[in-house]
């Protein structure tokens, strides 16, 4: 059994995109940086942390899902953001690696969800 969230390998993906699409974010022009830029920040972030908050109420199976479900949103929103940054600003040709790093792990988030509903045992 696990004893901590930072053990499971989809929060440390989520922690290591969001420090990347932290320093990515600054490199969009100026006016960007409080409008795109501020939203990306915090759907990458939202990820890891919703991760995190479910695993602290993994004693209720329900919330943990709740919470993994919360996660797989903020994929999806960071995903959308990336989308959209690629069509404004395709210099920013980073935003294209990203997009499939994003999906991956919106998949991985998917299979660990199926698997806490399926398999976890408090």
């Amino acid at each position: 059994m696990m004893s901590s969230y930072k053990e499971l390998e989809i929060y440390n993906i989520a922690l290591d995109l969001a420090i990347k699409i932290h320093k990515f974010s600054l490199q969009l022009p100026q006016f960007e940086l409080y409008e795109q830029g501020s939203q990306i920040r915090r759907s990458s972030k939202s990820i890891k942390d919703q991760i995190s908050e479910g695993y602290g109420r993994k004693r209720y199976k329900a919330d943990f899902i709740k919470f993994l479900v919360y996660s797989q949103a903020s994929c999806d929103e960071t995903l959308n953001h990336l989308e959209t940054i690629a069509e404004l600003y395709p210099e920013l040709e980073e935003a294209k690696k990203f997009i499939e790093e994003y999906i991956i792990l919106g998949k991985r988030i998917n299979k660990f969800i199926q698997y806490v509903e399926t398999s976890w045992r408090t």
